[in-house]
């Protein structure tokens, strides 16, 4: 095969990969833009009925599972009670399995209270509002296994695409200076080709970090096996022994604090009705997610603690999954990275858009040859 034959070959699979998969990538970059700051997007829809005060260090929680107990009698198990990052937002809280649920993959009662009078203020499910729906429709497109399953194999097609347009790209020696300029040429054709150059070119870094975080997120069980090649990855403790009267949510955050002194807690879980365990999640130094810190500690009726996560110890390959969720919200580098990765979610749609204008007018100008 002559070097123009393969450039052909390999222009037709950039296209027409780009073009069947390209629209899934779009859809996927406008809904992850979105969701870089859902929580923002979420108030500013569905606004509190008043002000919030702020979360102290010395917050007593304890109260705040004796109110979801007593708003909620029926429900026995755990309530994780995520710790309000920002002032002005409430306490909110979800119940992983309400029985009025049941049968749905990912379906939790989020329940958000006031911090000062612990009265709730917004009390719905998960998938039933905004947000949560796009976030559904981002992870699984609405379809659960099989939808995550399908992202991962676009997620893999994506990456064909970038790689075969980085190449079918790749200027001559002595003329990188040429082809990396930053400049749209006059005329429909030339300007077309020049955004859909520059913007791919550009934006490959932060597409490849977003599409290959994307894919370990949707089938993290299928990639274990090639990140184990880094380290073991640290699994949770299995059942432990809680006792019979476990200790309060306050004094079960004093044994993690005492245990990890620069730890923020960010969430709190409570142990079940009948006894159980306490789990909290703390952010330390060094976590890359300020609101999904992996450092934990387990509780039960002792003032000691019956399991602990320290990343101090976490092997490499425990450290790069902990990265993956930062990383593809643009968290882990704070406001500046979520704006970063909001802005390339426009791409997929700018790169679709352009190559399929791309597209057209090829097919014109050999129309007309004819």
């Amino acid at each position: 095969m002559t070097r123009q034959r393969r450039r052909r070959f390999w222009l037709a699979l950039h296209r027409w990969l780009g073009l069947s998969a390209g629209l899934a990538f779009a859809l996927l970059g406008l809904t992850g833009s979105i969701l870089c700051f859902y929580q923002e997007i979420d108030l500013l829809l569905n606004p509190l009925p008043h002000p919030m005060a702020a979360v102290t260090a010395d917050y007593r929680w304890q109260p705040v599972a004796d109110a979801l107990r007593a708003n909620y009698p029926d429900y026995a198990g755990p309530w994780r009670i995520e710790v309000p990052l920002a002032a002005g937002r409430p306490i909110v809280a979800r119940y992983y399995r309400p029985p009025e649920r049941a049968g749905r993959v990912f379906a939790p009662r989020l329940v958000a209270l006031d911090p000062t009078t612990l009265a709730v203020v917004q009390d719905r499910y998960w998938g039933d509002f905004a947000t949560t729906w796009l976030f559904d429709l981002h992870y699984t497109l609405l379809a659960g296994v099989t939808g995550r399953v399908v992202l991962a194999w676009c997620g893999a097609a994506l990456l064909v695409v970038l790689g075969i347009g980085l190449w079918l790209w790749w200027p001559a020696p002595g003329r990188w200076r040429e082809r990396m300029r930053p400049q749209l040429r006059p005329g429909s054709v030339r300007t077309t080709y020049d955004l859909h150059v520059l913007s791919g070119v550009y934006g490959l870094p932060l597409l490849l970090v977003l599409v290959v975080t994307g894919i370990v997120l949707e089938v993290p069980d299928t990639v274990q096996p090639a990140v184990e090649l880094l380290g073991p990855l640290t699994k949770a403790p299995g059942a432990l022994p809680a006792g019979p009267a476990p200790l309060s949510l306050d004094a079960a955050l004093a044994v993690a604090r005492s245990r990890f002194p620069d730890g923020r807690p960010r969430w709190l879980e409570t142990p079940a009705r009948h006894g159980g365990v306490t789990r909290i999640r703390l952010e330390r130094p060094g976590e890359p997610s300020r609101r999904f810190p992996q450092s934990t500690v387990w509780v039960g009726a002792a003032a000691s603690p019956l399991a602990v996560r320290d990343i101090a110890a976490d092997s490499p390959a425990d450290r790069f999954m902990a990265w993956q969720h930062p990383l593809h919200n643009g968290e882990a580098f704070g406001l500046p990275g979520r704006i970063a990765v909001a802005v390339a979610g426009l791409l997929p749609l700018l790169l679709f858009v352009s190559g399929l204008l791309r597209w057209r007018q090829k097919r014109a100008a050999r129309a007309g040859r004819d």
